[in-house]
């Protein structure tokens, strides 16, 4: 094992996951399938993860001290999700490999950073301006114009942390609500239909991309996944594309999701609205619906080891099943032909995923 992120992991040799949700439970039982062992790092007491690794450490991300003998009992290091404390990162990457390369998180967890890269890359965003206070967030409007989205820059998912801004609103009660001093504010796309791409890296630069999907939110929140998506074959290479050349521009190492904007009009074309380091909710049919999944892909990746080649085995669709929705679970059992993934969380809340199903076309 190299410091350079040249990983080679042997079956028996240990994974270290951040974070214990429904993703670290995905990529721990991946890792199982591969022989390869998991520890899970989170402070959450009641992570589902941990219902499935042998070890698992319950500390609290600013504790240097669990950091590091977490960091002594792996090989490797990832994450499952992107707001991975900086410090947290730092400690760890000076004892153990973190892939994908925790630098990487700078760029993904400040939306104007993200925005700037991918904007120096050539590719297409919706357009956007640095807001710091209820001013010259009213300058934007004028050069943006309305309806726009107003987005914290740090800290957001499922529609947190942010509004739509609309001619008639009051502005500085917006702004007055959004709670910070960092913010972005964005153009408001008509798109025609939302996409992602799931795409992996290994560090030797070997790029695999899943099938384009189609996804469809409910307040704000991701409700069904399909893939194939419904564009052209030629969109389709487009976006792929775009993703692989984030992956290369990042030197990144594991699976990561880029969701985009279908644009109808003269000819569609695509915009790129935000990029996640980590496997993805909008992947999750991969689990039952391709030849590899997901997170089988993360590990490997990460591990060293050779990507798959993915072979989606028809029309798929995944549903999540979110917050009361769990409680259908038994219905969805009698459905011929669909997968179904509980994700071992306690009681249900509105917006909290509990889990999904999986449909093969």
């Amino acid at each position: 094992m190299t410091r350079s992120g040249q990983v080679k992991l042997k079956p028996g040799d240990t994974v270290g996951i951040l974070g214990g949700g429904q993703l670290g439970r995905m990529l721990a039982m991946a890792a199982a399938r591969l022989g390869l062992r998991c520890q899970v790092f989170s402070p959450d007491p009641d992570s589902p993860a941990f219902d499935v690794v042998l070890n698992a450490t319950c500390a609290e991300y600013a504790d240097v001290e669990a950091l590091e003998l977490f960091a002594n009992d792996v090989d490797v290091i990832t994450y499952e999700f992107e707001n991975v404390p900086a410090a947290a990162a730092m400690v760890l990457d000076a004892r153990r490999p973190v892939l994908p390369n925790r630098k990487i998180l700078e760029t993904t967890q400040d939306r104007l950073a993200e925005k700037d890269f991918v904007k120096r890359l050539g590719i297409g965003t919706a357009d956007y301006a640095d807001v710091c206070s209820a001013s010259s967030l009213q300058t934007a409007i004028s050069r943006i114009g309305l309806p726009a989205v107003i987005k914290t820059r740090r800290f957001g998912y499922d529609g947190k942390g942010q509004a739509i801004i609309r001619a008639a609103d009051d502005i500085d009660r917006i702004w007055t609500e959004l709670g910070t001093r960092s913010a972005i504010l964005e153009a408001y796309v008509p798109f025609e239909r939302e996409v992602s791409v799931i795409a992996a890296r290994s560090a030797d630069g070997h790029i695999e991309c899943f099938d384009v999907t189609e996804n469809e939110h409910r307040d704000h929140i991701l409700k069904i996944s399909r893939a194939p998506a419904a564009i052209p074959a030629e969109l389709a290479e487009q976006a792929r594309s775009i993703a692989a050349g984030i992956a290369d521009a990042l030197d990144y190492v594991g699976v990561l999701a880029v969701e985009m904007f279908v644009l109808a009009g003269d000819g569609p074309k695509i915009l790129v609205n935000e990029i996640a380091p980590r496997v993805h909710n909008s992947g999750h049919w991969t689990l039952d619906g391709a030849s590899i999944s997901q997170f089988e892909q993360h590990i490997r990746a990460i591990a060293g080891w050779p990507l798959g080649k993915p072979v989606r085995h028809g029309h798929v669709t995944m549903t999540n099943l979110i917050g009361d929705e769990i409680n259908d679970y038994v219905q969805w059992l009698t459905v011929p032909g669909a997968t179904v993934h509980l994700y071992g969380k306690g009681s249900p809340r509105p917006g909290r995923k509990m889990g999904h199903v999986t449909q093969v076309d």
